[in-house]
C-alpha cells in the first residue's frame, strides 16, 4: 500500500475505490486483468493499481437525510 497512484488523493480513496470494485466482482462482474489472487478484494486492488479501474470522488458533501433544509 506504499505506492499510491498520483491520481488518487490518499490511501482512503484507494480503499474506497477498491472496495466498490470488489463488490462488483462479488456480484459477478468479470475481472479486467490477471491477478495472482482469487479474492475479490485483492483482485480489485490490483486492478486499481494497474489503472484498469478508475473512480471519481464526490466533491459535494451530502446534505441532511430526508432532504430537509434548515430554516
Amino acid at each position: 500500500m506504499n505506492e499510491i497512484n498520483s491520481s488518487l488523493e490518499n490511501k482512503y480513496s484507494l480503499v474506497k475505490g477498491a472496495a466498490r470494485r470488489a463488490r462488483q466482482l462479488q456480484s459477478g462482474a468479470p475481472s479486467l486483468g490477471v491477478s495472482t489472487s482469487l479474492k475479490a478484494c485483492r483482485v480489485a486492488e490490483d486492478e486499481v493499481r494497474a489503472g484498469k479501474v478508475t473512480f471519481s470522488l464526490s466533491a459535494k458533501k451530502p446534505g441532511p437525510p430526508g432532504g430537509t433544509e434548515e430554516r
